[in-house]
């Protein structure tokens, strides 16, 4: 049986092993790290960033009907969050050496960006990983004097190094969304 993404909820399921394997070694992983993943979605990348062995994963899904899944596939090896991102409070979850990854729903990414952006002290992380729709990465790492320069690249750029680290295309998704994705890394 092949799940049936929700719309509402803006589901694309990144499927491409390939890309996923690039996203988990774009920053190092080790023992020390804990790690909270956004909207886990099926679990595809959840598998990898497990065998890379960090002190602890957590994981945020809102859809009830994947958080079943993966408490059923995971639950034992870490801790899930049957919630809503931008209005999830345990920010004493994380230390100082977390990195935060996340696949995030294109019709809330910037919501859930501003919301790290502003509470970075509060939820303590070293680094954010996400992936966002490429027009809107695009004006994230946009500099100044530029067409996409504005609101999101001061506010990332103030508290933040931001760096874009590839793009990825629409049939690495299921369903295939249309559009390009970027993933970034903020520091």
């Amino acid at each position: 049986m092949k799940l049936k993404p929700n719309k509402r909820l803006s589901q694309n399921f990144l499927i491409d092993k390939n890309i996923i394997t690039k996203i988990v070694n774009s920053v190092p992983i080790n023992f020390q790290n804990e790690i909270l993943e956004i909207g886990a979605g099926t679990g595809n990348l959840t598998e990898f960033l497990i065998n890379k062995k960090p002190k602890k994963i957590y994981l945020i899904e809102k859809d009830k009907n994947l958080f079943e899944i993966l408490k059923s596939k995971f639950d034992n090896k870490i801790k899930i969050f049957n919630e809503d991102i931008l209005k999830f409070t345990k920010n004493n979850l994380l230390s100082d050496n977390s990195i935060i990854f996340g696949n995030l729903p294109y019709n809330i990414s910037s919501k859930i960006l501003i919301k790290f952006v502003f509470n970075k002290e509060k939820f303590k992380f070293k680094k954010l990983v996400f992936m966002f729709q490429k027009e809107l990465a695009d004006r994230i790492i946009a500099g100044v004097n530029t067409p996409n320069y504005g609101r999101l690249s001061i506010l990332c750029n103030w508290k933040f190094d931001v760096e874009k680290i590839f793009e990825i295309n629409p049939s690495s998704f299921y369903p295939k969304p249309k559009i390009k994705s970027a993933l970034l890394i903020f520091n």
